[in-house]
């Protein structure tokens, strides 16, 4: 498996753009639904369905789908790990903006 930080330890599963955002919007709410952060994000379905399955994948997001057909509600909550992984992600930009100690 190849090794998913960059320098200064930045967990290349969350640095991008829209996984950044995905994570900051999920780690203030309980849970939001897929076009909740399809506006908030400003994201077309096709991009932010393909970070949320990365996102998914690491193991940082569970999905929810309630209903059937086009009536389905997709629900997207932070996992423990995830939470783990994005204060620490935090912590580790902290550092590299000098805004804290090594």
């Amino acid at each position: 498996m190849p090794d998913p930080s960059l320098a200064g330890g930045l967990d290349e599963r969350i640095h991008a753009r829209l996984r950044l955002g995905i994570m900051a919007l999920l780690a203030g709410v309980e849970e939001a639904e897929f076009t909740h952060l399809r506006e908030r994000l400003g994201a077309t379905d096709g991009n932010l369905g393909a970070h949320l399955h990365t996102l998914v994948e690491a193991g940082f997001i569970t999905v929810r789908k309630q209903g059937e057909g086009r009536a389905a509600i997709t629900r997207y909550r932070l996992t423990p790990a995830g939470q783990a992984a994005f204060r620490e992600y935090v912590d580790q930009l902290a550092t590299l903006l000098g805004l804290t100690g090594p």
